[in-house]
């Protein structure tokens, strides 16, 4: 008797272990791309962040806070 495509799994099982197989290969190649789509903050935008939020709390005045952002280049 020759076993056909499905035959040898039962029927139900060969259809389950190919949706497993793909889900796996699609999930393996999103968790590799993902964190390359995402934008990164760079480290002067970082900066800028600190300093407006030291200059938020109060920690640097104005001044201070144009000085600084000078020294990163800031516009």
């Amino acid at each position: 008797m020759m076993w056909g495509y499905w035959g040898g799994t039962g029927g139900w099982f060969g259809p389950i272990l190919m949706l497993v197989f793909w889900v796996l290969v699609i999930g393996g190649i999103v968790a590799l791309v993902r964190p390359f789509a995402r934008p990164q903050a760079t480290a002067p935008d970082r900066a800028q962040e600190i300093l407006r939020e030291r200059f938020a709390r109060g920690e640097i005045s104005r001044a201070e806070l144009d000085d600084l952002q000078r020294g990163l280049g800031a516009k």
